[in-house]
């Protein structure tokens, strides 16, 4: 059993760590803060068995990485693991592909619950919900937008990614080791792709995917 941890809080990491070692003692962790290196890891073939990840993570803008790791890698079990403890934020992500949802202030033996279920092939949501509640019609709004997302490959959509950041196409060649000339193309790709005209419709398209709560 792999398990991978990615939180770019180091005092949250380790104490998920440790949970993750007293209910599965002869797992594998392996932890990351850096989303570039998370993604370098899984495109070389590291796939774990099961993810934990933090939606709040730099370089990965809301809903969008969850949404790509679920088009690249169909297969893998995720599990979010989020500060955000609003019911809407938690269905869009079960919504988007995550097998469970685990808020930060969960109880440990709540975690290594949600763990066992996912890893058994169950969904997880705290037990706390109200057993009426329905998903967010949202999920069903960006429907069109996830599914052009998912047609990026992984380099486009890392450039988008630094697109939303505000960097320049030199910056993002800089960044990437590549010449501009390519990643004027991937730009390209990209609106295409998006059925956008330019990077600031770009940028406010993936926006529809951020992760402040608003109300249903």
């Amino acid at each position: 059993m792999n398990i991978l941890i990615v939180d770019d809080h180091p005092l949250f990491r380790h104490a998920l760590i440790q949970v993750v070692r007293y209910g599965l003692p002869q797992a594998q962790i392996q932890e990351t803060a850096d989303v570039d290196e998370f993604y370098a890891r899984l495109e070389q073939g590291a796939a774990p068995d099961l993810l934990l990840f933090d939606l709040n993570l730099p370089g990965a803008s809301g809903f969008s990485a969850l949404v790509y790791l679920r088009a690249q890698y169909p297969a893998l079990p995720i599990i979010v693991v989020s500060a955000h403890e609003e019911l809407s934020i938690m269905q869009r992500a079960i919504a988007h592909g995550a097998m469970g949802y685990i808020p930060k202030s969960s109880h440990p033996n709540a975690i290594g619950e949600a763990i066992q279920q996912v890893l058994a092939g169950e969904l997880w949501l705290p037990p706390h919900l109200p057993s009426h509640a329905g998903f967010d019609s949202r999920a069903t709004d960006e429907t069109a937008l996830v599914e052009r997302l998912q047609s990026l490959t992984p380099q486009q959509f890392r450039v988008l990614m630094m697109i939303a950041e505000g960097l320049l196409n030199k910056q993002i060649a800089y960044e990437l080791e590549v010449s501009e000339a390519t990643i004027k193309a991937h730009v390209t790709a990209i609106f295409r792709k998006l059925a956008v005209q330019n990077r600031t419709q770009a940028v406010l398209a993936i926006s529809a995917l951020n992760i402040e709560d608003k109300k249903l």
